[in-house]
């Protein structure tokens, strides 16, 4: 009898986990609380990356994932991801040598390109240094477009989608997860995944367990559509942007966004202001809209994935970066709920650790 899994949340995450579990052969049934594809993963400055102030265990995770990621896209039309790479020199020029000499250590080498090459690659550019890293193998996609992909690939595998279906709490029996109270009662399942977001530490407390966690907020400003103007990912001092599908630049301090501490208006305006000093062509496009994300991150920066104090029937995964690593953790998930097997990259990614108890 096939395993009855419910997974909460229906961000690119927990889409990722409910197409793997569905391809696998899973009954799933998603459970969103708003409109499917989430909350966090709207918001997302949206760059698959592998190279960027990581550990070696959290690199060599997202290089997994970035692999998944070419796998998932033969096997799923709709999911567009532009393989575009991505020009990097956000760090003082000594730094940034460092950490291109680090990750050609671990296996990704990173490309030196002079000023002439920056501009070849980004002829749109204003303001260029001597010197900067170009990184090949990173993308970008449409965070919502991909992760309603994955939704619909997963219903075309038999998953059900449960939208506007506030979680109120996990439903427990000896101890053990059986399923979630709605407003409907209680839905059951064999397992229970919380990829919820900002939600997951309320979800966790209903059964007594704990889960350190922050959401630091994250305002991307998004211009008016225009013609094509950048090629791919630009990482600067205190601006990063892409060009979306659509035509939009979205800009933020960083890749995850600024803390818009009560003003986000005027930062918005700041960064479309800067966008369009660095960006040949864009001057006079203007703002669009900003969006403001609050980013599911656990205490100490990295991913937790698996089942929090071995309790019975429960799965957990919450990570910042999750357009990177969705790929990868739906992958794994599914396979330690349904065999498992737990994937020695997660050994040091226990929602258990010290550090989040």
């Amino acid at each position: 009898m096939a395993k009855r899994v419910i997974v909460i949340g229906s961000g690119i995450i927990g889409a990722s986990i409910a197409y793997h579990l569905a391809k696998a052969g899973a009954e799933v049934t998603v459970i969103e609380a708003g409109e499917p594809g989430g909350v966090a993963t709207r918001a997302s400055w949206a760059w698959i990356n592998a190279s960027w102030g990581n550990p070696e265990p959290y690199f060599e995770l997202r290089v997994r994932s970035i692999e998944h990621w070419h796998k998932m896209q033969s096997e799923i039309p709709g999911l567009a991801i532009n393989w575009c790479g991505g020009l990097i020199w956000d760090l003082p020029p000594d730094e940034l040598e460092a950490y291109a000499a680090e990750r050609a250590k671990w296996g990704e080498p990173l490309r030196r390109v002079d000023r002439g090459e920056i501009l070849a690659i980004e002829p749109n550019l204003t303001t260029v240094p001597e010197f900067g890293y170009f990184a090949p193998g990173e993308g970008m996609l449409e965070p919502l477009a991909a992760t309603l992909a994955l939704l619909e690939a997963a219903k075309a595998l038999g998953a059900e989608v449960l939208a506007e279906t506030p979680v109120k709490w996990l439903a427990e029996e000896h101890g053990r997860v059986v399923g979630v109270m709605t407003d409907v009662g209680v839905i059951h399942a064999d397992e229970t995944v919380v990829a919820a977001g900002v939600n997951t530490a309320p979800l966790l407390d209903s059964v007594g367990l704990t889960l350190k966690m922050s959401a630091p907020a994250g305002l991307l400003a998004h211009s008016k559509p225009a013609p094509k103007l950048l090629n791919g990912l630009v990482m600067t001092p205190g601006l990063h942007i892409r060009q979306t599908a659509e035509g939009r630049i979205v800009a933020g301090t960083d890749f995850a966004g600024a803390d818009p501490e009560g003003n986000a208006e005027f930062m918005a305006s700041d960064l479309q202001a800067k966008v369009e000093a660095m960006v040949q062509g864009a001057e006079g496009l203007g703002l669009d809209f900003y969006t403001v994300g609050y980013r599911p991150t656990p205490a100490d920066g990295f991913s937790a994935i698996g089942r929090p104090h071995s309790k019975n029937g429960l799965y957990l995964v919450v990570t910042h970066s999750g357009v990177t690593l969705a790929a990868a953790l739906g992958l794994f998930a599914a396979n330690e709920l349904l065999t498992g097997t737990r994937d020695p990259l997660l050994a040091t990614f226990s929602p258990d650790r010290p550090s989040l108890t």
